[in-house]
């Protein structure tokens, strides 16, 4: 989408509750009027267009206006246009009754003429006298918008008071609104950070949004890939419009208040102590009347800050550099005189003379930049550590350095510096922290392969020789062999630590330990001894001191287990919850290797909860941050934006998917990867296909001990046709581990093997408490098929309206069991890929080719297909199967 089309008129979005007020009160005999008071930019105007439109729609007569400080000169110079050209306003009592009478409705259309005006607080005092009389007669209904902010003089005060009149505060939008409205002016999927990024720039202004989103698509760092919009990172460019409308709203202030607004614009937040040793109290009461700064208390302080983000953009890029230096200093002083005793006041310290003087203490320094690192603001605590001289360039140095690079994605910078670092470690506990963080820069941000990573390990050994050293490492390798794919070897390592007691002194190889004996626990199949293990990671995890312990996991890291674990152990709807919760926390800058990983395991609860929309918006966002890099998440994004795709029926998106997958060079590959190939063999009909990879991934995920993936590829065999040859080995699965996820895996097999619609009822039911709508969905649909073929019409479509409103969750997924499961035919799994593969315009010649059969055995299944549906061509049968929603748009060359 161009420019073009987002400088166009926006969609309405998060503003359904005021229409409905204004519905009701235009609706309402006594209703003479309808007020929105709202900050400059918050579609005051848009609604008011909106409520105009409406009326007309509604058979009223409307009229518009707009309030100016010029008109306000003029008797009724706003309004003028809109009284009839005979009214003699001459004689004030004569006139109003003149205009009361030309302004009534006539016997046709009775109703009061809706007159829309804009700014209210600018309306002279003769046009307000003359509005409200006609409201009061009933010959008007008044629709009017008010600035917060403004004084709002005598006019507003006529015009809204009394109950007919509805006054209505418009606040900023939701994230979730400027999520949606962003969604719609673009017409795709915008990536979690470039969401929280313009919902943070623009505090959910509209026309704030508006003019960045412009600005950004003029700037060429808000793109799209075909899938998400994302931006680059670095500053947002806005407009010159912005800036001038931002420019226009700070020049209220004093002399006196700007210095208190380039204060906060340079050090926010600071105490209205700190702010009074330069400024009056009265100065900051006028800046909050005006709408340019917000307090709030923290703890023992009243906080202030500036009313708007883009507040301090303006300011900061209007501050000349003495000016900028002399507030820093000045700022920096107070906070050492007040004793700099917060935890964030060393970061302060540090920037605010490093700002000002180009130098710190690096001792300061270093401290400053783990907490940076810590809440995750790696240009910050990239600013800082370049800032520390050269002699102080040692271990310690460069394990900040070497985690704020690997956390900021630059994987090939970490594995520099922290090789360097390797070298000279001579303390045992930084030759362990070199080790852990190099490990996981090596896996999950370079893909390298088992070798390299073990010898990093076994090059360590040699130089630790205390027993809790080695535990630190043995937890390392753990770790590795999870990420790795590794799972029995990982679990096995795990089992080797003393981790039941709880962590001990060493707090990070206890983390690193039980975060990953939790997901190791999750793809053995064992999610429900998972979420034990994740929830007492979390909980340890969220007490750490992040100055003592800054090169700890983020707490999001044990968030993304704990959604893995819920998935796993049948609690997808608490898993989902978790995950994006946790996401959102991490949305405001660079994808982080956390983030991607909460990106994987959220795509995949939505794809075991048969949600292919939200799936694909999860593994599109999880490709277009994993991209630059081809370590393990990549791969597994690509399977599954290919198998949400297909599922959705777009198979130019699930070709493209794949294409890129198998032009991918990663040291690790999974089982479940297969799901992409497979699910575009299934929805081209290529039924047998796609059973051939499931039963293959499904094999190897036995064979290396990953239950989690082989229950899900044997699951997926089953609504494809082959619930023959999986039920087994999901009843053993099921009988071995057990847990709510898989018994009921094991029943849907079973079930469907079986062919008996109660049980496959029952299964629906299991599977809709877990929260796998299209399982539900499925099993459903084929039950009504099976008492439909029985003639048993009643429970048939019972069970089909069953399968419809489940299938209605799915976000318009079509499978094969949807589409043949209901119709009441019974098919063979051979008929039942014919006939798929006929909706898609194959011939009997091409079919019996891909099959390797003849054209006639081709013409016989498809005459007993016919015969079933009570149908005679392929047409119909296109038609009963809903083929076209089925497969979507036939991609080139197939």
């Amino acid at each position: 989408m161009g420019q073009k089309s987002v400088l166009g008129r926006w969609p309405f979005v998060g503003r359904a509750s005021q229409l409905e007020r204004f519905d009701a009160s235009l609706e309402d005999p006594r209703g003479r009027g309808f007020i929105v008071f709202g900050p400059a930019g918050a579609g005051k105007s848009r609604l008011i267009e909106e409520c105009l439109e409406r009326a007309e729609a509604a058979g009223r007569r409307i009229g518009r206006a707009v309030a100016t400080a010029a008109a306000a000169s003029i008797p009724l110079g706003a309004v003028a246009h809109l009284l009839p050209t005979e009214a003699d306003l001459s004689d004030p009592v004569t006139g109003f009754a003149s205009v009361a009478r030309l302004l009534s409705g006539s016997g046709t259309n009775p109703a009061p003429m809706v007159i829309g005006v804009d700014d209210l607080h600018l309306l002279d005092a003769t046009s307000a006298v003359l509005l409200r009389q006609l409201m009061d007669a009933g010959v008007i209904f008044l629709l009017g918008s008010v600035r917060s902010g403004e004084p709002s003089g005598p006019a507003v005060a006529a015009l809204s008071y009394g109950d007919p009149v509805q006054q209505v505060d418009l606040v900023d939008l939701e994230r979730s609104q400027v999520e949606t409205l962003l969604e719609r002016v673009l017409g795709r999927h915008v990536g979690s950070n470039t969401v929280s990024r313009l919902f943070t720039a623009s505090g959910g202004n509209p026309l704030y949004l508006r003019e960045l989103v412009i600005g950004a698509m003029t700037g060429g760092i808000l793109t799209c890939d075909g899938e998400v919009w994302e931006m680059a990172p670095g500053r947002l460019p806005g407009t010159r419009r912005l800036t001038d409308l931002i420019r226009s709203r700070l020049s209220v202030a004093s002399p006196e208040g700007r210095d208190v607004l380039e204060a906060l614009a340079l050090c926010e937040p600071l105490s209205v102590a700190q702010l009074t040793t330069g400024a009056e109290p009265r100065t900051l009461d006028e800046l909050e009347q005006a709408g340019l700064i917000v307090m709030h208390r923290e703890r023992r302080r009243t906080a202030v800050r500036l009313a708007h983000p883009l507040y301090g953009e303006v300011l900061r890029a209007d501050i000349t550099t003495l000016r900028r230096q002399e507030t820093l200093l000045r700022h920096l002083s107070l906070l050492e005189r007040g004793g700099a005793r917060r935890r964030e006041d060393a970061m302060r310290l540090a920037t605010y003379r490093l700002a000002a003087t180009g130098t710190a203490d690096p001792a300061l320094l270093m401290r400053a930049a783990a907490l940076a690192i810590h809440t995750r603001a790696y240009a910050g605590a990239l600013s800082l550590l370049r800032a520390v001289p050269e002699e102080w360039h040692g271990v310690p140095y460069r394990l900040l350095l070497g985690k704020t690079l690997y956390e900021a994605g630059e994987f090939t910078q970490a594995e520099t510096v922290l090789s360097q670092a390797g070298g000279p470690a001579g303390d045992e506990q930084e030759t362990l922290l070199v080790t852990a963080l190099r490990v996981q820069n090596l896996i999950w941000g370079l893909g390298a392969s088992r070798r390299t990573v073990r010898e990093v390990i076994e090059a360590a050994r040699h130089r630790v020789t205390s027993p809790s050293g080695h535990q630190a490492l043995t937890a390392t390798e753990a770790a590795g062999c999870f990420a790795l794919g590794e799972f029995p070897r990982g679990l096995d390592l795990c089992s080797r630590l003393p981790l039941e007691s709880g962590p001990g002194p060493d707090v990070m190889t206890w983390l690193i330990a039980a975060t990953t004996k939790s997901a190791t626990l999750a793809f053995l199949g064992r999610g429900e001894e998972a979420v034990t293990w994740a929830r007492r990671a979390t909980s340890v995890s969220a007490a750490v001191d992040a100055e003592l312990y800054s090169m700890t996991t983020h707490e999001a890291a044990h968030q993304s287990v704990l959604t893995l674990a819920l998935a796993e152990s049948g609690h997808l709807a608490e898993s989902r919850a978790v995950g994006e919760q946790a996401y959102r926390t991490l949305a405001h800058g660079l994808p982080s290797p956390e983030q991607r990983l909460l990106a994987f395991q959220l795509g995949r609860a939505a794809w075991l909860a048969g949600h292919p929309g939200q799936a694909r918006r999860w593994y599109a966002e999880l490709a277009r941050a994993a991209r630059p890099y081809t370590a393990i998440v990549l791969p597994l994004a690509l399977s599954g934006l290919a198998a949400s795709a297909a599922l959705q029926g777009d198979l130019d998106a699930a070709d493209a998917a794949l294409a890129e997958y198998d032009r991918l060079t990663c040291a690790v590959h999974m089982p479940e990867e297969r799901l992409g190939v497979a699910w575009v063999h299934a929805v081209r009909g290529e039924l047998s296909h796609a059973r051939v990879v499931l039963t293959a991934a499904a094999d190897e995920a036995r064979t290396r001990g990953q239950v989690a993936f082989e229950s899900v590829l044997l699951t997926d065999l089953v609504r494809l046709g082959g619930a023959g040859e999986a039920a087994g080995r999901l009843a053993e699965i099921a009988e071995a581990i057990g847990g709510r996820f898989h018994r009921a895996r094991a029943g849907l097999a079973a079930a469907w093997a079986a062919g008996c619609p109660y049980r496959l009822l029952t299964a629906a039911g299991e599977m809709e408490a877990i929260g796998a709508d299209l399982l539900a969905a499925e099993a459903a649909s084929v039950a009504a098929g099976i008492l439909g073929q029985a003639g048993d019409s009643r429970r048939a479509r019972a069970a089909a309206l069953r399968a419809q409103l489940l299938a209605a969750r799915c976000e318009g997924a079509r499978t094969p069991a949807l589409a043949t499961g209901g119709s009441g035919a019974r098919l063979t799994r051979r008929q039942q890929e014919i006939a798929l593969l006929a909706v898609q315009g194959m011939s009997s010649k091409d079919i019996a080719e891909q099959l390797g059969i003849s054209a006639r055995t081709v013409d016989n299944h498809l005459r007993h297909v016919y015969v079933e549906f009570g149908i005679t061509n392929r047409g119909e049968l296109a038609t009963r199967l809903n083929g076209e929603a089925l497969s979507g748009p036939r991609s080139r060359g197939t």
